[in-house]
Order: structure tokens, then C-alpha cells, then sequence
């Protein structure tokens, strides 16, 4: 029981977050207006991703290491749900973009099309793994694909998006997202964070057990 008690908890916390954050009076932010209500959103969406692609490159370069099929399967879900994360921070983003920039999509933001190349790259890591059989084989080759992914993280989120123009928040004729992130918003937004990553480890947990039951009944040796 106590160990289903941070689930209980993480229900609880993000149902606040959701409610707070339809209900919290918003300041007035030139452009945003009611849609920085997204901030509660599409930006903890983000970072609960690069926590998850973090945990998964911490357990494919544990595989390598190990070479333990459990840790692949840990590997491989906590990935997993970082794609979904990132995916729905797309599809937020693309959302904060038809109300503010008036275009569901543009090629002129740099930020859009690298994080979109950038979750492309984590399809790949799972087409990848569906081409092996063999689990060892698999679990090994998936692990190295899955640290090289990891490493494009920072430059395709955070480096290039920074030396070429955007419409992202901090650019000329945005509001800065210290100016986004006013106090009485960060009072939902950092909470947010937590409980986006709270829900992770969660689906992670469900995603792990799953596997775990999946691969006794395939590769009962293992």
C-alpha cells in the first residue's frame, strides 16, 4: 500500500495543476493573452521529456555495462514515454502557434522543425528495435542508437534553436519567458513540472511491469 501511495499523490497533485490552471486569473501578456494558459502545458511537457531521455540513456549505458534485459526493457519504456511527451509538446506548441503566430506550423521557427527532427530520431530508435529478433542483439544495438540520440538532444532543443532567429518567447515582438513566468503563474507552472514527471514515472512503472510479464511469457529462459 505504501508503495501505491506516490501514485495517489501524483493524481492528486495533477489534478490540482489541471483545475488551477483553467481557473488561475492570468495577467495581461501582450500576444499570449488567455493562451499562456499552454505554459502550465507545453513547456513542463518539454522538460518531463529530457528527464526521460535522460533516464534513458542512464540505462542504456547501464546495459552496456550489465547487459541485463531488464534494463533494456527499462530503457526502452522510459524512452517510450518520453516520446509521448514530446510528441504532446509538439502538438501543444503547434496549438500555441495557430493562436499567437496565426499558423498551425511554420518553417520559420527553427525550434518547431528541430524538435520535430528530433522525436523523428526516437521513431527511428523504436523501428530499430523491431528489426532484431534476437533480444541481446536487439537490446545492444538499441542501446547504442539510444545514447546517440540522447547526445542530439542538446543541440537540436537548446544550441542551434539559440544562434538562429525565432518567435519563441525572449525574440523581437515576444514577451521574455521571465515575463511569461509572472509569480502568480509560476505558483501552477513549476508544480506543473513536478507532477508531468510524477505521471512519467508512473507510466513508466506501468510500461516496465508490462514488458517484464510480456518477455517471461515470450523468453521464458530469460
Amino acid at each position: 500500500m505504501k508503495l501505491k501511495l506516490w501514485k495517489y499523490a501524483v493524481a492528486f497533485w495533477m489534478t490540482g495543476v489541471i483545475i488551477a490552471g483553467f481557473l488561475i486569473p492570468l495577467p495581461d501578456i501582450p500576444i499570449l493573452e488567455q493562451s499562456a494558459r499552454n505554459l502550465f502545458l507545453h513547456v513542463p511537457m518539454w522538460f518531463t521529456m529530457a528527464v526521460c531521455f535522460a533516464g534513458g540513456l542512464f540505462f542504456s549505458i547501464k546495459f552496456l555495462s550489465d547487459e541485463s534485459l531488464a534494463t533494456d526493457r527499462k530503457a526502452a519504456t522510459i524512452t517510450q514515454v518520453g516520446l509521448v511527451f514530446g510528441i504532446c509538446g509538439l502538438l501543444t506548441g503547434s496549438l500555441w502557434a495557430r493562436f499567437t503566430w496565426g499558423t498551425w506550423w511554420t518553417f520559420a521557427e527553427p525550434r518547431m522543425n528541430l524538435s520535430a527532427l528530433a522525436m523523428m530520431i526516437y521513431v527511428a530508435y523504436f523501428v530499430l528495435r523491431t528489426a532484431f529478433d534476437n533480444p541481446e542483439k536487439r537490446a545492444k544495438i538499441s542501446a547504442i542508437f539510444n545514447i546517440f540520440a540522447a547526445t542530439t538532444i542538446p543541440f537540436l532543443l537548446y544550441i542551434i534553436p539559440r544562434q538562429l532567429p525565432s518567435l519563441h518567447p525572449g525574440a523581437e515582438g515576444n514577451p521574455a519567458f521571465s515575463e511569461i513566468t509572472a509569480p502568480e503563474l509560476r505558483y501552477i507552472f513549476y508544480p506543473a513540472i513536478v507532477g508531468f514527471i510524477g505521471l512519467a514515472f508512473w507510466l513508466t512503472d506501468i510500461g516496465v511491469r508490462y514488458k517484464n510479464i510480456k518477455d517471461q511469457i515470450e523468453y521464458p529462459i530469460q
